[in-house]
Order: C-alpha cells, then sequence, then structure tokens
C-alpha cells in the first residue's frame, strides 16, 4: 500500500473515535455575520451534510452578514454597530428580515439540499420559538432575546431535517413586532435550549484569541475561570467580549464546549470536530 494509501487510511480511522463520540449528539454551528464566498459557503455545507450522514444532528444560526450590509447601503441605510453587534431601526427592519429571511436563508438552504443534507430555513417568527423585546436605546427593532423555546428544532432534528436559523425574533408582547437578535446569543441560546454538545463559533481570522507570548497561534483551550482576565486585559478585545460571554453562559449550563473556529478555512468544521488537533480556541470547565 502507499503512503498516500495509508494517509487517507490514517485520516479516517483517526475520525472513528470522534464519530463515535457525536454520533445521535447536536452540535449548534454559528456562522454569524462572517463573510463567506462561494467555495467557503460549499465547504461548510459539505461538512454539515457529512456530519448529518454520520449521525452528528447540526444545526446552523446565521446573522446580519456581508448580504444584509450591502442590501442596506444600496438601499442608503445605515448599519451602525456597537460592542461588535449590528444596530437596526425601524427604517431598516423590513429590509433586513427580507434579505435575512429570504434570499441569505434560503441560498444556505438550497446549498444544504443540493449535497442531501435536507435543509429546512427557519426564523424565530416561525412557532414562535424565538422571542425578544427592544434592546432600548436609538435603534428599537434591536432585539434582546426574551425566551427561546427548541422544541419546533428538536422535532425538526428527530424527522432528519437540519435546520437552517436566520436570527430573526417575534415580539414576547407583541407578536408582530418584529426584532433583529444576536446571532452569537440565539446560537448560545439554542445550544443550552437542545442540550447540545457542541457550540462552533465560526469568526473572522483576526477574531481569533491569541495569547501575547504565542501571537503566530490561537489558544487551544481556554478555562472559563480565565475569561474575565482576559477581557480585562485586552487579549479578548470587546468587540469579542459579547461572543466569549454567550459562550461561557452556555457552557455552564450544560453544554459540553464551545469554540471559536476560522471561517476562512475551509472545512474548518470537520477539522475541529473529527479530527486529533482542533484549529480553534475552545472554551471549557
Amino acid at each position: 500500500m502507499s503512503n498516500t494509501h495509508l494517509d487517507r487510511a490514517t485520516i479516517l480511522t483517526e475520525a472513528l473515535p470522534y464519530i463515535q463520540r457525536y454520533n445521535g449528539k447536536i452540535v449548534v454551528v454559528n456562522c454569524g455575520g462572517v463573510a463567506m464566498n462561494q467555495e467557503l459557503r460549499d465547504a461548510v455545507a459539505t461538512d454539515i451534510t457529512l456530519l448529518r450522514l454520520v449521525g452528528v444532528k447540526v444545526v446552523l444560526v446565521h446573522g446580519i452578514g456581508p448580504e444584509v450590509r450591502q442590501a442596506l447601503k444600496d438601499a442608503g441605510k445605515e448599519l451602525p454597530v456597537v460592542d461588535g453587534f449590528p444596530q437596526v431601526n425601524e427604517s431598516a427592519i423590513d429590509l433586513v428580515q427580507e434579505t435575512l429571511c429570504g434570499k441569505v436563508n434560503k441560498t444556505l438552504v438550497a446549498t444544504l439540499n443540493k449535497l442531501g443534507a435536507k435543509a429546512i430555513g427557519l426564523c424565530g417568527i416561525d412557532g414562535g420559538f424565538l422571542t425578544a423585546k427592544s434592546a432600548g436605546g436609538d435603534h428599537p427593532c434591536t432585539g434582546e432575546l426574551v425566551q427561546v423555546d427548541g422544541g419546533l428544532l428538536e422535532d425538526f432534528l428527530s424527522k432528519g431535517y437540519t435546520p437552517v436559523v436566520a436570527t430573526i425574533a417575534q415580539g414576547a408582547e407583541d407578536p408582530t413586532q418584529v426584532y433583529s437578535v444576536s446571532a452569537n446569543h440565539t446560537a448560545a441560546k439554542l445550544a443550552v435550549a437542545l442540550k447540545a454538545e457542541k457550540l462552533i463559533h465560526l469568526v473572522a481570522a483576526e477574531q481569533l484569541l491569541h495569547a501575547p507570548e504565542s501571537p503566530d497561534a490561537p489558544i487551544p483551550v481556554l478555562p472559563l475561570s480565565q475569561v474575565p482576565a482576559l477581557i480585562r486585559n485586552g487579549t479578548i478585545p470587546a468587540d469579542m467580549a459579547g461572543k466569549v460571554n454567550f459562550s461561557v453562559e452556555a457552557v455552564r449550563s450544560g453544554v459540553k464546549s464551545a469554540t471559536l473556529l476560522d471561517g476562512s478555512v475551509p472545512h474548518a468544521i470537520l477539522l475541529e470536530l473529527l479530527s486529533d488537533e482542533g484549529i480553534g480556541t475552545m472554551l471549557t470547565h
């Protein structure tokens, strides 16, 4: 047998214990607003499809990304960002909802379905599984999650579907009111509600967490107890603190681990879940 064949066999056998570990378990993947070209979108869809075929149940969450920003820019509308989270006002919410729940969501669903992942597109208005209230301030359509109900997604997962969730929620007091909610918070809350084995955030390469003494490589494992100090000293920058804190909350609420992955690396999800060496920063107890 050639070395090439041995290398391939080694890769496959290396994946076996991880497939066994995650078989039947739920993994929530948050692609947030990370920019993905067609190649990266296809790679994410391929990873999710492969995981589904080996018995891993995957929920994909997506928020305001380049397509939504471009649609707002083309319409002459602003999208301010505070602490890394886009702020949506009343003049922008309709276009955000239309682009996020329509174009972006359905493109992801179609890409997954093309590969056989049996995807279904949802937003929090469907079945009212995400409810929110206004976060206040000058942008009243920016929402703060009030309740997350995992029952609808559990039902779809049990029937072999791969839910793709756009982060639009209905009003807690007025169901006709809609809010844009944080993909980071939504993914973390869904991971808890679904009793997920793992939460994965795909982030831009420059958002990976690096220790000052090792700036060329991400921190491989980050104990939850170290997070507050790293936020205070700036190792975790302000625009990442929310994502990390939501992840800490999820792990403390029962999710086994949460990982920040470089979304620009093709097949990063498979490399993280099914190989001996992960490529991101894992937050764990």
